[in-house]
Protein backbone atom coordinates (compact mmCIF):
# COMPACT_ATOMS: atom_id res chain seq x y z
CA UNK A 1 0.00 0.00 0.00
CA UNK A 2 1.25 3.46 -0.89
CA UNK A 3 1.83 5.44 2.30
CA UNK A 4 0.20 8.62 1.02
CA UNK A 5 -3.06 6.71 0.52
CA UNK A 6 -3.29 6.29 4.30
CA UNK A 7 -5.87 8.70 5.72
CA UNK A 8 -5.96 7.97 9.48
CA UNK A 9 -3.50 7.62 12.34
CA UNK A 10 -4.65 4.06 13.07
CA UNK A 11 -3.94 2.89 9.53
CA UNK A 12 -0.49 4.46 9.72
CA UNK A 13 0.36 2.68 12.98
CA UNK A 14 -0.69 -0.64 11.48
CA UNK A 15 1.94 -0.29 8.75
CA UNK A 16 4.72 -0.14 11.36
CA UNK A 17 5.73 3.35 10.22
CA UNK A 18 8.49 4.86 12.39
CA UNK A 19 8.57 8.60 12.91
CA UNK A 20 11.96 10.37 12.65
CA UNK A 21 13.20 13.87 13.44
CA UNK A 22 14.24 15.98 10.46
CA UNK A 23 17.90 15.78 11.45
CA UNK A 24 17.62 11.97 11.61
CA UNK A 25 15.97 11.98 8.16
CA UNK A 26 18.81 14.01 6.71
CA UNK A 27 21.40 11.80 8.39
CA UNK A 28 19.92 8.47 7.28
CA UNK A 29 19.25 9.56 3.71
CA UNK A 30 22.76 11.00 3.42
CA UNK A 31 24.24 7.72 4.64
CA UNK A 32 22.22 5.86 1.99
CA UNK A 33 23.40 8.19 -0.77
CA UNK A 34 27.04 7.93 0.29
CA UNK A 35 26.77 4.11 0.40
CA UNK A 36 25.33 4.02 -3.11
CA UNK A 37 27.89 6.54 -4.43
CA UNK A 38 25.10 8.95 -5.39
CA UNK A 39 25.79 12.63 -5.92
CA UNK A 40 24.24 14.58 -3.06
CA UNK A 41 24.68 18.20 -4.11
CA UNK A 42 24.13 18.12 -7.85
CA UNK A 43 25.07 21.23 -9.82
CA UNK A 44 27.57 22.47 -7.24
CA UNK A 45 31.05 22.77 -8.74
CA UNK A 46 34.38 23.36 -7.03
CA UNK A 47 33.28 22.27 -3.55
CA UNK A 48 33.83 18.53 -3.99
CA UNK A 49 36.87 18.40 -1.69
CA UNK A 50 36.22 21.41 0.53
CA UNK A 51 32.71 22.58 1.38
CA UNK A 52 30.67 19.46 0.59
CA UNK A 53 32.64 17.07 2.87
CA UNK A 54 32.30 19.59 5.71
CA UNK A 55 28.58 19.94 5.04
CA UNK A 56 28.13 16.17 5.02
CA UNK A 57 29.97 15.89 8.34
CA UNK A 58 27.69 18.55 9.82
CA UNK A 59 24.58 16.67 8.65
CA UNK A 60 25.89 13.40 10.08
CA UNK A 61 26.50 15.25 13.36
CA UNK A 62 22.91 16.62 13.31
CA UNK A 63 24.17 20.18 13.55
CA UNK A 64 22.51 23.45 12.74
CA UNK A 65 24.75 25.07 10.13
CA UNK A 66 26.11 28.52 9.31
CA UNK A 67 27.42 28.93 5.74
CA UNK A 68 29.91 31.78 5.87
CA UNK A 69 31.15 33.30 2.64
CA UNK A 70 31.15 36.23 0.25
CA UNK A 71 28.30 36.90 -2.15
CA UNK A 72 27.75 34.59 -5.08
CA UNK A 73 29.22 31.45 -3.47
CA UNK A 74 26.11 29.23 -3.74
CA UNK A 75 25.28 29.35 -0.01
CA UNK A 76 21.50 29.47 -0.51
CA UNK A 77 21.66 26.88 -3.29
CA UNK A 78 23.44 24.44 -0.97
CA UNK A 79 20.67 24.92 1.60
CA UNK A 80 17.95 24.29 -1.00
CA UNK A 81 19.66 21.16 -2.27
CA UNK A 82 19.42 19.66 1.21
CA UNK A 83 15.73 19.12 0.44
CA UNK A 84 16.80 16.11 -1.62
CA UNK A 85 17.96 14.43 1.60
CA UNK A 86 14.47 14.49 3.11
CA UNK A 87 11.91 11.68 2.90
CA UNK A 88 9.55 12.22 -0.01
CA UNK A 89 6.47 12.48 2.22
CA UNK A 90 5.82 12.78 5.97
CA UNK A 91 2.49 12.40 7.81
CA UNK A 92 0.94 15.48 9.43
CA UNK A 93 -2.11 15.83 11.69
CA UNK A 94 -4.64 17.26 9.26
CA UNK A 95 -5.38 20.93 9.94
CA UNK A 96 -2.29 21.50 12.09
CA UNK A 97 -0.70 24.93 11.64
CA UNK A 98 2.73 23.64 12.57
CA UNK A 99 2.93 20.29 10.72
CA UNK A 100 2.41 18.19 13.87
CA UNK A 101 3.81 14.67 13.81
CA UNK A 102 0.89 12.39 14.86
CA UNK A 103 3.34 10.29 16.92
CA UNK A 104 4.71 13.36 18.74
CA UNK A 105 2.10 16.15 18.72
CA UNK A 106 3.29 19.44 20.19
CA UNK A 107 0.50 21.92 19.45
CA UNK A 108 -2.67 22.18 21.53
CA UNK A 109 -4.77 21.58 18.41
CA UNK A 110 -3.02 18.30 17.54
CA UNK A 111 -2.98 17.02 21.12
CA UNK A 112 -6.71 17.69 21.57
CA UNK A 113 -7.51 16.14 18.17
CA UNK A 114 -5.58 12.96 19.00
CA UNK A 115 -7.12 12.73 22.48
CA UNK A 116 -10.59 13.13 21.04
CA UNK A 117 -10.33 11.00 17.87
CA UNK A 118 -7.50 8.60 18.67
CA UNK A 119 -6.80 6.23 15.77
CA UNK A 120 -9.42 8.00 13.66
CA UNK A 121 -7.36 11.21 13.62
CA UNK A 122 -7.21 12.32 9.97
CA UNK A 123 -3.81 12.74 8.35
CA UNK A 124 -2.41 14.72 5.45
CA UNK A 125 0.94 14.15 3.72
CA UNK A 126 3.59 16.84 3.33
CA UNK A 127 5.94 16.58 0.33
CA UNK A 128 9.61 17.42 0.82
CA UNK A 129 9.37 20.31 -1.67
CA UNK A 130 7.01 22.01 0.80
CA UNK A 131 9.40 21.57 3.70
CA UNK A 132 11.63 24.54 2.99
CA UNK A 133 11.17 27.98 4.52
CA UNK A 134 13.43 30.93 3.88
CA UNK A 135 13.68 34.39 5.39
CA UNK A 136 16.00 37.18 4.35
CA UNK A 137 17.22 38.93 7.49
CA UNK A 138 16.50 42.64 7.27
CA UNK A 139 16.48 45.26 10.04
CA UNK A 140 12.67 45.43 9.99
CA UNK A 141 12.16 41.72 10.82
CA UNK A 142 10.35 41.36 14.15
CA UNK A 143 9.96 38.64 16.76
CA UNK A 144 6.30 38.42 15.72
CA UNK A 145 7.35 37.63 12.13
CA UNK A 146 9.65 34.80 13.15
CA UNK A 147 8.08 33.35 16.31
CA UNK A 148 4.55 34.70 16.67
CA UNK A 149 2.25 37.08 18.51
CA UNK A 150 -1.15 37.33 20.11
CA UNK A 151 -3.83 37.76 17.45
CA UNK A 152 -6.66 40.04 18.72
CA UNK A 153 -8.88 39.16 15.74
CA UNK A 154 -8.59 35.45 16.55
CA UNK A 155 -9.36 36.21 20.21
CA UNK A 156 -12.47 38.17 19.23
CA UNK A 157 -13.72 35.57 16.74
CA UNK A 158 -13.25 32.69 19.18
CA UNK A 159 -14.40 34.80 22.13
CA UNK A 160 -11.32 33.89 24.10
CA UNK A 161 -9.34 35.71 26.77
CA UNK A 162 -5.83 36.91 25.95
CA UNK A 163 -4.70 34.48 28.65
CA UNK A 164 -5.74 31.53 26.45
CA UNK A 165 -2.91 30.20 24.29
CA UNK A 166 -5.34 29.57 21.44
CA UNK A 167 -5.17 33.30 20.61
CA UNK A 168 -1.55 32.90 19.46
CA UNK A 169 -0.75 33.39 15.80
CA UNK A 170 2.41 31.40 15.08
CA UNK A 171 5.26 33.00 13.15
CA UNK A 172 7.42 31.57 10.37
CA UNK A 173 9.61 29.36 12.55
CA UNK A 174 6.84 27.37 14.33
CA UNK A 175 5.01 27.05 11.00
CA UNK A 176 8.21 25.55 9.57
CA UNK A 177 8.20 22.74 12.15
CA UNK A 178 9.75 19.57 10.63
CA UNK A 179 11.22 21.67 7.81
CA UNK A 180 14.53 23.18 6.76
CA UNK A 181 14.49 26.83 7.84
CA UNK A 182 17.01 29.20 6.25
CA UNK A 183 17.83 32.68 7.52
CA UNK A 184 19.88 34.50 4.90
CA UNK A 185 22.36 37.24 5.89
CA UNK A 186 22.07 36.49 9.60
CA UNK A 187 24.25 39.44 10.78
CA UNK A 188 21.60 41.82 9.38
CA UNK A 189 19.13 40.50 11.97
CA UNK A 190 18.92 42.82 14.95
CA UNK A 191 20.62 41.51 18.08
CA UNK A 192 17.34 41.33 20.06
CA UNK A 193 15.83 39.17 17.31
CA UNK A 194 18.87 36.87 17.33
CA UNK A 195 18.42 36.53 21.11
CA UNK A 196 14.88 35.27 20.50
CA UNK A 197 16.36 32.31 18.60
CA UNK A 198 18.42 31.07 21.58
CA UNK A 199 15.83 28.87 23.23
CA UNK A 200 14.48 27.51 19.96
CA UNK A 201 17.93 26.26 18.98
CA UNK A 202 18.86 24.81 22.36
CA UNK A 203 15.88 24.16 24.64
CA UNK A 204 12.92 24.04 22.27
CA UNK A 205 10.97 26.71 24.14
CA UNK A 206 9.16 29.53 22.41
CA UNK A 207 7.99 32.61 24.28
CA UNK A 208 5.20 34.78 22.92
CA UNK A 209 3.80 37.77 24.81
CA UNK A 210 4.11 36.20 28.22
CA UNK A 211 3.19 32.69 27.09
CA UNK A 212 5.98 30.24 27.73
CA UNK A 213 5.14 27.25 25.61
CA UNK A 214 7.13 24.06 25.84
CA UNK A 215 7.16 23.24 22.13
CA UNK A 216 10.17 21.14 21.09
CA UNK A 217 10.15 22.30 17.47
CA UNK A 218 11.81 19.91 15.03
CA UNK A 219 13.85 22.09 12.69
CA UNK A 220 17.01 22.02 10.64
CA UNK A 221 18.35 25.57 10.81
CA UNK A 222 20.71 26.82 8.12
CA UNK A 223 22.08 30.33 8.37
CA UNK A 224 24.05 32.21 5.73
CA UNK A 225 26.34 35.13 6.43
CA UNK A 226 28.83 37.31 4.62
CA UNK A 227 32.04 37.93 6.62
CA UNK A 228 32.04 41.52 5.40
CA UNK A 229 28.70 42.05 7.19
CA UNK A 230 30.39 41.53 10.53
CA UNK A 231 31.96 44.97 10.27
CA UNK A 232 29.61 46.79 7.89
CA UNK A 233 26.16 46.12 9.25
CA UNK A 234 26.19 43.94 12.34
CA UNK A 235 27.38 40.66 13.76
CA UNK A 236 26.16 37.31 14.95
CA UNK A 237 25.76 37.60 18.71
CA UNK A 238 28.12 35.28 20.53
CA UNK A 239 25.54 33.13 22.40
CA UNK A 240 23.72 32.42 19.12
CA UNK A 241 26.96 31.55 17.36
CA UNK A 242 27.71 29.19 20.23
CA UNK A 243 24.45 27.33 19.56
CA UNK A 244 25.16 26.81 15.86
CA UNK A 245 26.86 23.45 15.55
CA UNK A 246 28.99 23.89 12.41
CA UNK A 247 30.28 26.98 10.64
CA UNK A 248 31.38 26.17 7.09
CA UNK A 249 33.46 28.53 4.96
CA UNK A 250 32.51 28.76 1.28
CA UNK A 251 34.80 30.08 -1.46
CA UNK A 252 34.99 31.14 -5.09
CA UNK A 253 36.10 28.74 -7.87
CA UNK A 254 39.82 28.06 -7.63
CA UNK A 255 40.38 27.55 -11.38
CA UNK A 256 38.96 28.69 -14.70
CA UNK A 257 37.59 25.26 -15.67
CA UNK A 258 35.36 25.16 -12.60
CA UNK A 259 34.24 28.74 -13.18
CA UNK A 260 33.33 27.90 -16.79
CA UNK A 261 31.16 24.98 -15.64
CA UNK A 262 29.25 27.27 -13.28
CA UNK A 263 28.72 29.95 -15.93
CA UNK A 264 27.61 27.44 -18.58
CA UNK A 265 25.16 25.91 -16.11
CA UNK A 266 23.68 29.18 -14.83
CA UNK A 267 23.63 31.42 -17.92
CA UNK A 268 20.12 31.14 -19.30
CA UNK A 269 20.50 31.78 -23.01
CA UNK A 270 17.98 31.93 -25.83
CA UNK A 271 18.23 28.98 -28.21
CA UNK A 272 18.79 31.25 -31.23
CA UNK A 273 21.74 32.89 -29.43
CA UNK A 274 23.43 29.52 -29.07
CA UNK A 275 22.90 28.68 -32.73
CA UNK A 276 23.67 32.14 -34.11
CA UNK A 277 26.86 32.88 -32.14
CA UNK A 278 29.91 30.58 -32.06
CA UNK A 279 31.99 31.04 -28.91
CA UNK A 280 35.66 29.97 -28.96
CA UNK A 281 36.85 28.22 -25.81
CA UNK A 282 39.53 30.87 -25.32
CA UNK A 283 36.77 33.52 -25.18
CA UNK A 284 35.21 31.67 -22.23
CA UNK A 285 38.63 31.58 -20.58
CA UNK A 286 39.03 35.34 -20.99
CA UNK A 287 35.56 35.91 -19.54
CA UNK A 288 36.30 33.90 -16.39
CA UNK A 289 39.78 35.39 -16.05
CA UNK A 290 38.16 38.82 -15.65
CA UNK A 291 36.66 37.69 -12.32
CA UNK A 292 40.01 36.31 -11.18
CA UNK A 293 41.67 39.62 -12.08
CA UNK A 294 38.96 41.56 -10.23
CA UNK A 295 39.56 39.55 -7.05
CA UNK A 296 43.18 40.71 -6.94
CA UNK A 297 42.80 44.18 -8.47
CA UNK A 298 44.04 47.18 -6.48
CA UNK A 299 40.96 49.08 -7.64
CA UNK A 300 38.38 46.57 -6.39
CA UNK A 301 37.28 45.95 -2.81
CA UNK A 302 38.18 42.25 -2.49
CA UNK A 303 36.45 41.97 0.90
CA UNK A 304 33.14 42.72 -0.78
CA UNK A 305 33.61 39.76 -3.10
CA UNK A 306 33.24 39.23 -6.84
CA UNK A 307 30.09 37.21 -7.28
CA UNK A 308 29.90 34.33 -9.75
CA UNK A 309 26.88 36.23 -11.08
CA UNK A 310 29.31 38.70 -12.70
CA UNK A 311 30.59 36.04 -15.12
CA UNK A 312 27.06 34.78 -15.73
CA UNK A 313 25.59 38.18 -16.62
CA UNK A 314 28.74 39.14 -18.54
CA UNK A 315 28.44 35.98 -20.66
CA UNK A 316 24.82 36.85 -21.44
CA UNK A 317 25.87 40.39 -22.41
CA UNK A 318 28.73 39.02 -24.51
CA UNK A 319 26.47 36.83 -26.62
CA UNK A 320 23.88 39.60 -26.90
CA UNK A 321 26.60 41.98 -28.18
CA UNK A 322 27.58 39.50 -30.90
CA UNK A 323 23.93 38.73 -31.69
CA UNK A 324 23.04 42.42 -32.07
CA UNK A 325 26.05 42.98 -34.32
CA UNK A 326 25.02 40.01 -36.50
CA UNK A 327 21.44 41.28 -36.77
CA UNK A 328 22.64 44.73 -37.85
CA UNK A 329 25.04 43.22 -40.41
CA UNK A 330 22.34 40.79 -41.56
CA UNK A 331 24.62 37.81 -40.80
CA UNK A 332 22.82 34.52 -40.15
CA UNK A 333 25.76 33.26 -38.12
CA UNK A 334 28.67 35.01 -36.45
CA UNK A 335 31.85 34.25 -34.55
CA UNK A 336 32.42 35.93 -31.20
CA UNK A 337 35.15 38.58 -31.33
CA UNK A 338 37.44 39.88 -28.64
CA UNK A 339 36.17 43.38 -29.44
CA UNK A 340 32.70 42.18 -28.37
CA UNK A 341 34.01 42.23 -24.79
CA UNK A 342 33.40 45.99 -24.70
CA UNK A 343 29.73 45.04 -24.46
CA UNK A 344 30.15 43.40 -21.06
CA UNK A 345 31.26 46.57 -19.26
CA UNK A 346 27.75 47.24 -17.81
CA UNK A 347 27.72 43.73 -16.37
CA UNK A 348 31.07 44.37 -14.65
CA UNK A 349 30.44 47.88 -13.30
CA UNK A 350 27.21 46.77 -11.63
CA UNK A 351 28.86 43.87 -9.82
CA UNK A 352 32.06 45.29 -8.33
CA UNK A 353 32.63 47.51 -5.30
CA UNK A 354 35.52 49.90 -5.80
CA UNK A 355 38.04 51.14 -3.25
CA UNK A 356 38.93 54.86 -3.17
CA UNK A 357 41.52 54.55 -5.96
CA UNK A 358 38.99 52.77 -8.15
CA UNK A 359 36.37 55.43 -7.52
CA UNK A 360 38.89 58.06 -8.55
CA UNK A 361 39.60 56.27 -11.83
CA UNK A 362 35.94 55.52 -12.53
CA UNK A 363 34.01 52.24 -12.89
CA UNK A 364 34.30 52.18 -16.72
CA UNK A 365 38.07 52.56 -16.58
CA UNK A 366 38.35 49.75 -14.01
CA UNK A 367 36.15 47.43 -16.09
CA UNK A 368 38.28 48.02 -19.22
CA UNK A 369 41.43 47.53 -17.15
CA UNK A 370 40.13 44.15 -15.89
CA UNK A 371 39.44 42.99 -19.46
CA UNK A 372 42.94 44.09 -20.51
CA UNK A 373 44.55 42.29 -17.55
CA UNK A 374 42.59 39.11 -18.35
CA UNK A 375 43.87 39.18 -21.95
CA UNK A 376 47.39 39.92 -20.73
CA UNK A 377 47.34 36.97 -18.33
CA UNK A 378 46.11 34.46 -20.91
CA UNK A 379 48.23 35.86 -23.75
CA UNK A 380 51.40 34.10 -22.55
CA UNK A 381 49.52 30.77 -22.43
CA UNK A 382 49.45 30.77 -26.23
CA UNK A 383 52.17 33.15 -27.38
CA UNK A 384 55.79 33.88 -26.40
CA UNK A 385 56.25 36.07 -23.36
CA UNK A 386 56.99 39.73 -23.96
CA UNK A 387 59.80 40.90 -21.72
CA UNK A 388 59.59 44.33 -20.15
CA UNK A 389 63.26 44.99 -20.84
CA UNK A 390 64.91 43.94 -24.09
CA UNK A 391 68.42 44.37 -25.41
CA UNK A 392 68.83 46.76 -28.29
CA UNK A 393 68.55 45.02 -31.71
CA UNK A 394 67.41 41.80 -30.01
CA UNK A 395 65.08 39.82 -32.28
CA UNK A 396 61.62 38.85 -31.04
CA UNK A 397 58.81 36.71 -32.53
CA UNK A 398 56.75 39.89 -32.97
CA UNK A 399 59.22 41.95 -35.02
CA UNK A 400 57.56 41.34 -38.41
CA UNK A 401 54.17 42.24 -37.01
CA UNK A 402 55.43 45.39 -35.28
CA UNK A 403 57.30 46.44 -38.44
CA UNK A 404 54.08 46.04 -40.43
CA UNK A 405 52.34 48.49 -38.09
CA UNK A 406 55.34 50.83 -38.25
CA UNK A 407 54.97 51.03 -42.04
CA UNK A 408 51.17 51.25 -42.07
CA UNK A 409 48.62 53.69 -40.73
CA UNK A 410 47.09 51.06 -38.47
CA UNK A 411 43.89 49.01 -38.35
CA UNK A 412 40.42 49.91 -37.12
CA UNK A 413 38.06 47.13 -36.02
CA UNK A 414 34.63 48.70 -35.87
CA UNK A 415 31.59 47.12 -34.25
CA UNK A 416 29.50 47.31 -37.44
CA UNK A 417 31.81 45.11 -39.54
CA UNK A 418 30.23 42.01 -41.05
CA UNK A 419 32.05 38.74 -40.44
CA UNK A 420 33.57 38.86 -43.93
CA UNK A 421 34.80 42.44 -43.48
CA UNK A 422 36.16 41.63 -40.02
CA UNK A 423 38.13 38.66 -41.33
CA UNK A 424 39.49 40.62 -44.28
CA UNK A 425 40.61 43.42 -41.95
CA UNK A 426 42.66 40.98 -39.86
CA UNK A 427 44.03 39.09 -42.88
CA UNK A 428 45.25 42.39 -44.29
CA UNK A 429 47.83 42.39 -41.44
CA UNK A 430 49.98 39.89 -43.36
CA UNK A 431 52.34 38.70 -40.55
CA UNK A 432 49.40 38.08 -38.20
CA UNK A 433 47.96 34.80 -39.62
CA UNK A 434 51.45 33.25 -39.79
CA UNK A 435 52.13 34.17 -36.16
CA UNK A 436 48.91 32.53 -34.99
CA UNK A 437 49.47 29.38 -37.06
CA UNK A 438 53.01 29.07 -35.75
CA UNK A 439 52.19 29.28 -32.05
CA UNK A 440 48.61 27.93 -32.03
CA UNK A 441 48.77 25.30 -34.80
CA UNK A 442 45.66 23.41 -33.63
CA UNK A 443 43.35 26.43 -33.72
CA UNK A 444 40.26 25.97 -35.90
CA UNK A 445 39.68 28.12 -38.95
CA UNK A 446 36.91 30.09 -37.23
CA UNK A 447 38.73 30.52 -33.92
CA UNK A 448 41.90 31.76 -35.57
CA UNK A 449 40.39 35.23 -36.01
CA UNK A 450 39.72 35.51 -32.29
CA UNK A 451 43.35 34.54 -31.68
CA UNK A 452 44.54 37.12 -34.22
CA UNK A 453 42.65 39.84 -32.42
CA UNK A 454 44.02 38.55 -29.12
CA UNK A 455 47.56 39.07 -30.44
CA UNK A 456 46.74 42.72 -31.12
CA UNK A 457 45.15 43.21 -27.69
CA UNK A 458 48.07 41.42 -26.04
CA UNK A 459 50.68 43.58 -27.78
CA UNK A 460 48.72 46.67 -26.77
CA UNK A 461 48.50 45.42 -23.17
CA UNK A 462 52.27 44.97 -23.13
CA UNK A 463 52.67 48.44 -24.69
CA UNK A 464 54.08 47.24 -28.00
CA UNK A 465 51.14 48.69 -29.95
CA UNK A 466 48.79 51.56 -29.17
CA UNK A 467 45.08 50.79 -28.77
CA UNK A 468 42.62 53.62 -29.11
CA UNK A 469 38.94 53.01 -28.33
CA UNK A 470 36.31 55.17 -29.95
CA UNK A 471 32.53 54.97 -30.11
CA UNK A 472 32.46 52.78 -33.23
CA UNK A 473 35.23 50.35 -32.24
CA UNK A 474 38.97 50.00 -31.63
CA UNK A 475 42.01 51.20 -33.55
CA UNK A 476 45.47 49.62 -33.34
CA UNK A 477 48.55 51.58 -34.41
CA UNK A 478 52.31 51.55 -34.11
CA UNK A 479 53.24 52.80 -30.65
CA UNK A 480 55.88 55.33 -31.70
CA UNK A 481 54.28 56.30 -34.97
CA UNK A 482 51.15 57.20 -33.04
CA UNK A 483 53.22 59.20 -30.60
CA UNK A 484 54.93 61.13 -33.40
CA UNK A 485 51.59 61.79 -35.12
CA UNK A 486 50.23 63.31 -31.92
CA UNK A 487 53.12 65.76 -31.58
Amino acid sequence: MNLIEIKTFGELKNTGYQSKSIKEELRQNLIDKIKHKEQVFEGIHGYEKTVIPELERAILSKHNINLLGLRGQAKTRLARLMLQLLDEYIPVVKGSEINDDPFHPISRFAQETLNEMGDDTPLSWLHRDDRFAEKLATPDVTVADLIGDVDPIKAANLKLSYADDRVIHFGMIPRANRCIFVINELPDLQARIQVALFNILQEGDIQIRGFKLRMPLDLQFIFTANPEDYTNRGSIVTPLKDRIGSQILTHYPKDIETAKKITAQEAKLEENQNTRVSVPEIAKDVLEQISFEARKSEYVDAKSGISARMSITAFQNLLSTAERRAIIANDEHTQLRLSDFTGIIPAITGKIELVYEGEQEGADFVAKELITEAVKTLFTTYFPKIEKLQKQDEETPYDDLLNWFFNQEGVAITSDLSDEEYQQTLLRITPLPQLVKKYVPDVTENDQFFMMEMVLWGLAAYQKLSKHEFSEGTQFQDLYGNFINNL
